[in-house]
């Protein structure tokens, strides 16, 4: 387990990136935390970092999925019911592609061993990270 303390969003973004760079396919990063944590913003740093910054990164609420060449980001918050991860394809992305989940609750029984969940939380008007 590891826990860091960011001040703000502009911290946020960089220890992001840096993650970013242990990064590489297949692997799952499931992201826990509760509305305006910071999830989209992380996922869009992992994948601009990966991906280049001039990468655009919609959050996926509506579309469920967006796909960046190796890189899949789910946002499940709009899920409701497991039998439709299949259908979206999380199980082939999983098996193939660096994987960001953002709300990975209802996908927990699919979810690989190895899966690096990361809890973001509101600390001191920053964000704490832990990664297990």
């Amino acid at each position: 387990m590891k826990e860091f303390i960011l001040k703000n969003v502009d911290e946020m973004r960089v220890w992001a990136r840096e993650f970013a760079d242990s990064l590489s396919a297949p692997v799952v990063v499931a992201l826990h935390g509760d509305l305006g944590m910071g999830k989209s913003e992380i996922a869009r740093a992992i994948i601009q970092k990966l991906r280049g910054e001039n990468t655009v990164v919609p959050s996926p609420t509506f579309t469920i999925v967006q796909s960046y060449d190796g890189i899949s980001h789910f946002d499940l918050y709009r899920v409701e019911d497991a039998s439709e991860l299949t259908e979206i394809g999380l199980e082939y992305a999983m098996a193939n592609d660096i994987v960001l989940i953002e709300w990975p609750d209802i996908a927990e029984h699919m979810l690989p061993e190895n899966t690096i969940h990361i809890f973001i939380s509101e600390y001191n008007n920053g964000r704490k990270i832990i990664i297990k």
